[in-house]
């Protein structure tokens, strides 16, 4: 059995792995790469295998970073099977259309060729399958899987796969504990190899206090000085998971009545997802929503699918709220409220996501005071702040907590594979992992490939 890292490997995007089995081979995961143009421009190199051999895709989850090459991969000749828990079978058809857009954008700009579309997409689609929790698999030949609760988005899954005597697990992207709307990472109970993330491998979530009421004090700041508060935010989950708490503030009265604008038409089109599938919520959401709250919508609240809509929030004046995409400010209708807000003090921007290293998120969150925004020199005046409690990413202190809640419930743990990180965060969890839970750790780079065998020795091929 051979494990090939395609992907996601020493950088926090492009989730790709190969598992050949015998005659069988199998994708986990076949995202998009993000960040800087050196970055993104593997989108548009050939796949490092045979796209026709491939027979099976296993989706974790439905961020780009993890399917956003489906369209590519159906388009150079992919003919098998995808398969994804309920709720990202629907979000991918949306996440995709939209991505095409602006790849498209990208390779027109860049000379490059792009060959995706709708029509493509839809065929993609019609290959997916949908698997629920704990469901069982059989890929044939002796191998078989099941998605299990990643708590990072909803219908987000690691994946437990069994084949010739040997368990490999897939962590997926893992959530934050106690995150709202869904449920915890599932505890798995036994592998002899686990492939995990290592996103925030190298800190701790600074959570100061309530999520909620970190929130209200952000809003309440930038309102008594008469600001617009902006928030970059991802159009699935985080989107949500800011609204399920405005829900709270303004429904219970605990922040002055403002108007709020989610100014994404895809986060608009992923929420209406989300109201599709109560039984994926944790208890808490679940009690609300069968009680006749709608815990993502509320008095103040305006969705902007139009453009023109999103112009017009411009003719409100503040206090208000705007919410929109990208959640790293690297397009979307955020930049163009950023390029009109940032410069005045009394606004603020708050970060409630990630940022990867050469997006202008992560610029502006590491303090620069002149930035470039659609070919504009913008002054960073407005104040910039953080809540973490809203990351869908676990941090170091809970990956640690699940790697080794894993080590102890199995004497059988050969190897633990330590990915989607960037260089640093992931070499800092490989040694704390070795450090304090005495297993044996690799980072793997880019294209490296390894057997996996019953017993302890391995080979790296490459």
């Amino acid at each position: 059995m051979k494990l090939s890292f395609h992907g996601a490997a020493r950088m926090v995007t492009g989730s790709n792995y190969l598992l050949e089995i015998g005659d069988k081979k199998i994708l986990i995961d076949c995202g998009l790469f993000q960040g800087p143009r050196r970055i993104e421009e593997k989108n548009y190199e050939p796949f490092p295998y045979r796209v026709e051999d491939i027979d099976f895709v296993l989706i974790t989850h439905a961020h780009l970073d993890h399917t956003g090459r489906l369209p590519k991969l159906f388009n150079d000749g992919f003919k098998g099977k995808v398969f994804a828990t309920a709720p990202t079978v629907d979000f991918v058809g949306f996440m995709l259309e939209d991505s095409q857009k602006i790849l498209h954008r990208k390779a027109v700009r860049k000379g490059l060729s792009f060959n995706w579309n709708g029509r493509q997409i839809k065929e993609l689609m019609d290959r997916f399958e949908a698997v629920g929790y704990r469901e069982e698999v059989d890929l044939g030949n002796q191998i078989k899987f099941k998605f299990r609760e990643a708590g990072h988005i909803l219908g987000s899954a690691s994946v437990e796969l069994e084949a010739k005597g040997i368990k490999i697990v897939f962590s997926g992207d893992i959530g934050y504990p106690q995150a709202p709307i869904i449920n915890d990472p599932a505890e798995i109970e036994d592998a002899n190899y686990l492939i995990v993330e290592s996103t925030y491998g190298d800190r701790i979530h600074e959570v100061r206090g309530n999520t909620r009421e970190l929130l209200e004090e952000v809003i309440e700041k930038t309102i008594n000085r008469n600001g617009v508060l902006l928030i970059p935010s991802f159009a699935l989950e985080r989107t949500q998971r800011l609204l399920y708490h405005f829900n709270d503030l303004v429904e219970n009265k605990k922040i002055p009545s403002v108007p709020i604008f989610v100014d994404s038409p895809l986060a608009i089109k992923l929420t209406e997802i989300y109201r599709k599938y109560p039984e994926y919520y944790d208890q808490e959401a679940y009690d609300l929503f069968s009680s006749g709250d709608d815990i993502f919508n509320f008095p103040g609240l305006e969705l902007t699918l139009t453009t023109k809509k999103s112009k017009e929030i411009n003719e409100v004046a503040g206090p208000k709220i705007i919410i929109a995409g990208s959640g790293m400010s690297q397009g979307g209708r955020i930049i163009h409220h950023e390029l009109r807000y940032l410069s005045d003090p009394k606004n603020m921007l708050l970060f409630v996501t990630y940022q990867v290293e050469g997006t202008l998120g992560r610029k502006i969150f590491e303090g620069a005071k002149n930035v470039k925004i659609l070919g504009h020199n913008v002054e960073v005046n407005a104040e910039i702040a953080r809540v973490d409690g809203y990351s869908s990413h676990a941090d170091q202190k809970s990956l640690l907590k699940w790697v080794g809640g894993i080590s102890k419930r199995s004497s059988q743990l050969k190897k633990v594979f330590v990915c989607h990180g960037e260089e640093n965060p992931s070499q800092v969890l490989s040694d704390k992992i070795t450090q304090d839970l005495g297993l044996n750790v690799i980072v793997p780079v880019l294209g490296q490939s390894i057997i996996l065998t019953k017993n302890n020795k391995n080979s790296k091929l490459n």
